[in-house]
């Protein structure tokens, strides 16, 4: 069962209230007729808009004629011309006017013609001087015009009065269209949303993997809309709003697109940034507008993308107390939907992934009843995603799609997407017939990492540094049972990096453990040890190394209690994004025991990561040379080279010799190279 909608009850009544307006009504000596919806008396159209043309007209009729009447239409000559003219009696005496704007007269050369007006235009400079010629030519036998006071007068004035004329008709328009919603702005207070359908969006709930719990929330709103009375039945009322949260990238907007295409009711869909412009008071009215249409709609959806854009903690940052434009439009967003009625129908959706900096007022029950959390997918949710995506394209029978899902932990869906299509494009620029597991792995390294840059030339110092670096972070990565179990290992330029040793988690991991993070750090600690080692100098290779080991020990000090001289206490800042200088809730004695206890655990994952270097050095120098030779090593290959077992992999010249033909096994006759080779006749030997 569905909600009647209020504008087709509206279309239906139309013909009877229609009927009722077309009756006669009693008159008495006290009765009013009251004014119809329609009638332009009662809305004040019909009188404005007369007016406004009536003005439009007189103004072009005064400007036509001022117009032709300063043309002074007529044959233009020169002075000179017209006295010649006058000389030969051309020119009708009785005729002569002397206007401002120069001389006017007939003029009738030929007797069986007809006569001419000549005019001979003069300005201020000339004007004495042939007056004074005119009237020696003329004997003073000419009329002089005086100059007319009303047109100096209308060119001053008549610009002015167009000006307000047209402010008057802006006003009064965006008066009349108040009561719309509009305001005094006309189109720019009415809501920019689009309405979407489920052609529109052509997404329903079977696109959208990874998030069974979010489907399955949203899915209860779906059915509030469709069968209201089964969940009324109880006491129960429709919930006013759904806050969708959750990082970027794993499918906000894809799971609201998919409500859209669910729902058989009109979704709304506007994003926050669309409230706010550079008028005062336009986002008020665009909120005010959009429920208004919303309203009439019902039963309806309205999705706020974005709302973070306007939905801010009032009261923070650097807000001076003024009109601030951001805050008006958050609070017409909370007075809207504090008015809705159990009845009304409409549900608002909102997507942020910034939930933390949202206004207390706007996430409080009644406004927004429930949050719905859109996280990172894990290795179910990754791998139905990637087979989602996968319908769309030719995959190969090698592909395994499990791997790739445990190969991408903290991936979000909008990542996996990328690396199917990816893998696709690379399949297609090598002519292949399908996409291969190759391509699924290059295109997870391509996003993850960026493109492989295998064209670059290294110097055989430089490159030496680089297999040495990486060979110190898989060995312990290799030897650590409690870091992340070692994927590949690589010295092939990407992105930003000269190479890079990737680890493949065995499963999603909720919390990080003091354990993992000890072997996680050692490991970051081996490549700037081994390239040391090896080369006897330091580089800036190990600059993002350095940066991570210094971020995780930081944060297990000040966020995770992870200290026992500090304790089970947090000392990091509270992450609003409102102040520009951080806020400190401890003294300088606790900050200095803070720099400390980082420095601590930093230099003793130093410390741990070069004795186990020490120890296992033979190992790094067989997987080091196994780099400069094969370029990318796998994790089976860097277990058997830390084994001591001998690779039996071709390198990369080994088998562009193999595909060379072989020499011929026949020899060439004795004396074959002293002798001439056959020649055509009529040739003569080379003297060569």
């Amino acid at each position: 069962m569905k909600f009647p909608r209020a504008s087709k009850k509206q279309d239906a009544e139309a013909p009877v209230r229609a009927a009722a307006d077309d009756a006669p009504e009693p008159k008495g000596p006290d009765t009013k007729t009251p004014a119809k919806p329609g009638d332009k008396a009662a809305t004040g159209t019909g009188p404005s808009r007369g007016l406004f043309g009536f003005v439009m007209l007189l103004v072009l009729v005064v400007m036509l004629v001022m117009f032709f009447s300063s043309a002074g239409g007529g044959q233009k000559m020169s002075y000179a011309e017209f006295e010649q003219n006058f000389k030969n009696n051309y020119i009708d005496t009785t005729s002569i006017e002397l206007h401002e704007d120069g001389i006017h007269a007939t003029m009738q050369q030929d007797p069986g013609a007809d006569p001419i007006t000549v005019r001979v235009p003069i300005n201020t400079a000339n004007k004495e001087d042939i007056a004074r010629q005119l009237g020696v030519l003329t004997g003073g036998a000419y009329t002089a015009k005086p100059a007319s006071g009303f047109a100096p007068f209308l060119i001053l004035v008549l610009p002015l009065f167009i000006f307000i004329i047209l402010i008057w008709f802006l006003i009064s328009r965006g008066l009349r269209s108040a009561g719309a919603g509009a305001g005094m702005l006309g189109s720019f207070g009415k809501s920019r949303h689009r309405t979407l359908t489920k052609e529109m969006t052509g997404v329903t709930f079977k696109d959208v993997a990874g998030i069974e719990e979010a489907k399955d929330e949203v899915g209860e709103i779906i059915e509030f809309l469709k069968h209201p009375k089964r969940f009324t039945r109880l006491g129960g009322r429709i919930p006013r709003g759904v806050l969708l949260t959750g990082p970027p990238g794993c499918g906000k907007t894809l799971l609201a697109k998919a409500i859209a295409g669910e729902a058989d009711v009109p979704f709304f869909s506007i994003s926050g940034s669309d409230f706010v412009e550079m008028f005062v008071g336009v986002g008020a009215s665009r909120v005010r507008d959009l429920f208004k249409q919303a309203k009439d709609s019902a039963p309806c959806i309205i999705f706020l993308d974005e709302i973070d854009a306007v939905g801010r903690r009032r009261g923070g940052g650097f807000s001076t107390g003024g009109h601030d434009e951001r805050e008006q439009t958050l609070n017409a967003i909370l007075v809207e939907m504090d008015g809705f009625a159990a009845a009304d129908g409409v549900i608002v959706i909102a997507a942020t992934n910034r939930p933390d900096v949202l206004d207390p007022a706007l996430i409080r029950p009644g406004r927004f009843d429930r949050q719905i959390a859109v996280p990172f997918p894990d290795v179910k949710g990754r791998l139905e995603i990637l087979k989602v995506h996968a319908k769309k394209v030719k995959l190969g029978p090698n592909v395994d799609m499990e791997k790739i899902a445990r190969g991408t932990p903290m991936f979000a869906g909008a990542d996996l997407a990328a690396i199917i299509n990816e893998g696709a494009i690379a399949a297609t620029l090598q002519n292949k017939d399908f996409i291969e597991h190759e391509d699924l792995e290059e295109a997870r390294d391509k996003v993850k990492f960026g493109r492989a840059k295998k064209s670059r030339v290294r110097e055989k110092d430089e490159n030496k540094l680089v297999a040495y670096h990486e060979a110190g972070h898989a060995v312990l990565q290799a030897l650590l049972r409690d870091s992340d179990p070692l994927h590949k290992v690589t010295i092939i330029p990407r992105g930003d990096t000269g190479g890079a040793t990737f680890s493949l988690p065995e499963k999603d991991r909720m919390g990080y453990a003091l354990k993992w993070l000890n072997a996680t750090m050692r490991v970051l600690c081996g490549g700037r040890i081994a390239e040391q080692r090896a080369m006897e100098d330091a580089s800036s290779g190990a600059a993002q190394d350095i940066s991570q080991v210094t971020q995780l020990a930081r944060t297990m000090i000040l966020e995770w209690g992870m200290s026992e001289k500090l304790g089970f206490i947090r000392y990091a800042p509270m992450d609003t994004r409102e102040m520009y200088v951080p806020e400190r809730d401890y003294s300088e004695d606790t900050a200095r025991l803070i720099d400390q206890e980082i420095r601590r655990l930093v230099d003793e994952a130093y410390a741990d990561a070069d004795k186990m270097l020490d120890d296992n050095w033979a190992k790094v120098v067989d997987v080091a040379e196994a780099l400069l030779k094969y370029e990318t090593l796998t994790a089976d290959e860097v277990h058997k080279l830390i084994r001591g077992e001998p690779m039996a992999k071709p390198t990369v010249a080994e088998l562009l010799a193999a595909d060379r033909p072989p020499p011929s096994a026949k020899p060439p006759p004795k004396g074959a190279e002293d002798a001439e080779p056959d020649m055509p006749p009529g040739t003569l030997p080379s003297p060569a």
